[in-house]
């Protein structure tokens, strides 16, 4: 799963996602080592400490993040935040936390992007693009052969935005209207 949808309603929209099961197996499996090497060593205590020390950082270090993604019509900002435990416990509790606050408004569109994920695959993301050129994930990390999943957030997320509403031929002249009467005033 890509994102799930904590709470939706006609101003908000709100996105988490938390580490996926490939992520926890592998965070499982290096703790294990570290038990396993310490249980069954016959090391001292300080060596026992330091393999499962070891692999317990090993494990924090390459679990995923936590993510989450805030639309908020009434504010007209995004916030994307993202929460990683690898962090949190080498800055002992002051790191680990990041923020990233845009304007709605900005966003002129939603996009699925692939990535090429080493070993795996492809992965897929979902982009936002501003006005100004610049993109930026929803997420740090793409998602390996769900594009399903991720193509539903991305239409999710633009008819939220209202970004796949079509002008029709009224809009086009009532905002040609207005562009001749502001030409016409001095």
């Amino acid at each position: 799963m890509y994102m799930l949808v904590e709470k939706r309603t006609n101003s908000h929209l709100h996105l988490k996602r938390s580490p996926g099961i490939r992520s926890w197996s592998v965070c499982v499996g290096i703790a294990s080592i570290g038990l396993a090497a310490a249980y069954y060593s016959a090391d001292s205590l300080a060596w026992k400490l330091f393999y499962m020390a070891g692999c317990f950082f090993v494990a924090a270090q390459n679990l995923e993040q936590w993510e989450e993604a805030i639309f908020d019509k009434n504010k007209g900002t995004i916030c994307l935040k993202t929460f990683n435990l690898y962090k949190k416990i080498l800055t002992l509790s002051k790191g680990g936390n990041e923020q990233v606050v845009a304007m709605l408004s900005e966003i002129r569109d939603v996009n699925v992007e692939e990535e090429t994920v080493r070993y795996f695959g492809k992965g897929y993301l979902v982009v936002l693009r501003f006005v100004t050129g610049f993109s930026h994930p929803l997420t740090q990390s793409a998602v390996l052969g769900c594009r399903s999943d991720v193509e539903a957030v991305a239409k999710l997320i633009t008819s939220f935005l209202e970004l796949d509403r079509v002008e029709t031929p009224q809009d086009f002249s009532q905002s040609s209207e207005t562009e001749a009467s502001d030409a016409d005033e001095p």
